[in-house]
């Protein structure tokens, strides 16, 4: 039976913003259906805000390149399917708006008019956006912006649906697209474990988890891997400060660092500890993460993005790591021993959803419909928690209402997902 629409929203526009995730098509796909179901029009925004951006009365959104009308030709075996099929970008119309006072400036809140006016100019009654973190952030300074347009402005709802193969977002269990990310590496790490037993060698696997060891621990837990480090095991020894020279303000700023010296040296004492048992092999699992605590000296000449995050694929913390212990191990043991870091992480992005993330990434797209259509809400983020069971969270209890930024969901070191890791890797006394 048709759901009924006594919301008054006969347009919703969809974007899809940062990183791809597998099961992508799922959530897009089922909310634009649940929609098209109660008679609302879907528009597709293609590659997330880089059109909206730049859109003015003299330069309008073409339909076919900057966005298409959804229809159910294009849902055909949608919700299985790889990749995005609204495409995605990094665009941030939100990008110098960092507390609320900015939102009264014309000059840096001209990005985000821009892109209201162009949702306007489509027609549309509400924006659902889909993203990581830093799309979350920018879909509550979309809603900030429109609570401070005068008396009489046209509001478009806005609701936000998590997404990150990071698992850490703040306010939902797990997000889609993890557990397929996660067992796609796992694979890849199962693989290496046969090719370092073969030849008594290490793999140094670098995985995404820019901010938190959700997929790293996921992945070496299911791949077998002999060790898992992230930025939740930076602490004690490990654990240090610098001073530097912030390169925007010219100040001095003390930063949080590992002390790479003692990570090696923690390595190597593994790798000895699996000599005297006979294991001559393994494949240790970074988060890539652990690339934003290098000595500022690694990092010179790193870009950044829109969002300020250092560009961690030029840094290739595997590689750099692997020389480091491959020399430590000779010093230590005065025997050679091949070890050879890698990126593990693109090819998992877009790979064929589990079943699990088709099912959870389907209930957050329904969520979407029934946030807008059913619940009449807006600044909420659609969460599933419990058996697939659907929870709106206010985007208030999810972004620093001073700073404008977002809060990550670490793994908790005293907790059972933490403890399980450490009890599956090769024991070592710290």
């Amino acid at each position: 039976m048709p759901a009924v629409n006594t919301s008054g929203i006969k347009k919703v526009a969809i974007l899809f913003a940062g990183g791809p995730a597998p099961a992508a098509n799922a959530v897009i796909s089922t909310a634009a259906y649940s929609f098209m179901n109660a008679g609302i029009e879907v528009l597709g925004i293609k590659h997330g805000y880089s059109s909206l951006i730049d859109y003015t009365p003299d330069k309008p959104l073409v339909e076919g390149k900057d966005y298409f009308k959804f229809d159910q030709a294009k849902l055909h075996h949608a919700r299985t399917s790889q990749g995005i099929m609204i495409g995605t970008a990094r665009t941030n119309p939100g990008k110098v708006v960092s507390a609320p006072e900015h939102l009264k400036d014309p000059e840096r809140s001209a990005p985000l008019k821009r892109a209201y006016e162009g949702l306007l100019s489509l027609g549309a009654d509400a924006l659902i956006s889909i993203g990581g973190d830093d799309t979350l952030k920018t879909a509550n300074k979309m809603k900030m912006f429109q609570d401070l347009l005068p008396e009489g402005s046209k509001k478009l709802p806005v609701v936000h649906l998590p997404k990150t193969i990071d698992n850490d977002y703040m306010g939902i269990d797990f997000t889609f697209g993890y557990f397929t990310a996660a067992e796609t590496l796992a694979s890849e790490i199962r693989n290496l474990n046969h090719d370092a037993e073969a030849g008594r060698a290490y793999f140094v696997a670098e995985t995404m988890g820019r901010s938190a060891g959700w997929l790293a621990y996921g992945a070496a837990i299911a791949g077998e891997a002999c060790m898992v480090l992230s930025v939740e095991d930076i602490v004690g020894s490990l654990r240090g400060s610098e001073t530097v020279t912030d390169p925007v303000s010219g100040k001095s700023v003390t930063r949080t660092i590992m002390h790479l010296d003692k990570v090696v040296e923690r390595i190597v004492k593994l790798m000895q500890k699996r000599d005297a048992d006979g294991r001559e092999y393994g494949v240790i699992v970074l988060a890539e993460g652990l690339a934003e605590y290098l000595p500022a000296k690694y990092l010179e000449g790193v870009t950044r993005d829109d969002h300020g995050h250092i560009s961690i694929a030029n840094v290739n913390l595997g590689r750099m790591v692997s020389k480091l212990i491959m020399d430590a191990y000779k010093a230590k043991t005065g025997k050679s021993k091949k070890v050879t870091g890698l990126q593990l992480g693109y090819e998992v992005r877009c790979a064929r959803p589990t079943a699990f993330d088709v099912m959870l990434g389907s209930q957050i797209g329904v969520g979407a419909f029934r946030a807008l259509v059913e619940k009449k809400l807006n600044g909420v983020m659609v969460s599933v928690a419990g058996q697939l069971d659907i929870q709106y969270v206010p985007f208030e209890t999810l972004v620093d209402p001073n700073t404008l930024v977002t809060k990550v969901r670490y793994i908790e070191t005293n907790s059972d997902f933490y403890q399980l890791a450490r009890s599956l890797e090769t024991y070592i006394e710290d």
